[in-house]
């Protein structure tokens, strides 16, 4: 009986030390784009892959009153890959912090994507119905149903959860100031 849970103990740890050792390091980001580039630089890259379907300027938005521009691309009227469909590239501060690549469900699966994820970067750090996610210090990346890759700044995303161009209103303020007094 001991024999028998020593042996469980050992192909554990040896499981557990091979998916570690074997794991890769997260990527941050998809075919040459990466997290932490300029919106220059994101765009010079897109222009040259049409895998995305980047039309140039056209493309790009810029949020009013906000530190924050988007970039969309339509892969599906492009030239390119027909495994891509829309794709979001969002950017604080000129940094690109949050890649949103849209997979098409009609040349790909949700299984084959999350099996070959995990063969490379281990099991998930969380796992639900709706998305498996990975993470390291530095990025998250989410596998997000129907079929969504997410690739994601940790420390630029954290900036902007502490950021706000929205001033607090006269109701707001009161409804605070009421509440201090309890």
């Amino acid at each position: 009986m001991i024999s028998l849970i020593k042996k469980i103990i050992i192909f554990l740890i040896f499981t557990t030390l091979t998916i570690f050792v074997f794991s890769e390091d997260l990527p941050d980001g998809y075919k040459g784009i990466s997290l932490g580039m300029s919106i220059e630089e994101t765009k010079e890259n897109l222009l040259k892959d049409p895998d995305f379907g980047y039309h140039g300027d056209r493309d790009v938005s810029l949020i009013p009153n906000s530190s924050k521009t988007l970039i969309e691309t339509d892969a599906e009227r492009g030239a390119g890959s027909s495994f891509l469909t829309r794709c979001w590239f969002q950017f604080f501060n000129d940094e690109l912090y949050i890649i949103t690549i849209n997979i098409n469900t009609q040349k790909m699966d949700y299984y084959s994507i999350f099996t070959k994820l995990t063969q490379k970067y281990g099991e998930p750090a969380s796992f639900n119905p709706q998305a498996a996610t990975w993470k390291n210090d530095d990025v998250t990346m989410s596998l997000e149903k129907p079929l969504t890759l997410k690739y994601i700044d940790n420390k630029i995303y954290e900036q902007t959860q502490n950021y706000s161009n929205i001033q607090a209103s006269p109701t707001e303020i009161t409804q605070e100031m009421f509440l201090e007094d309890l």
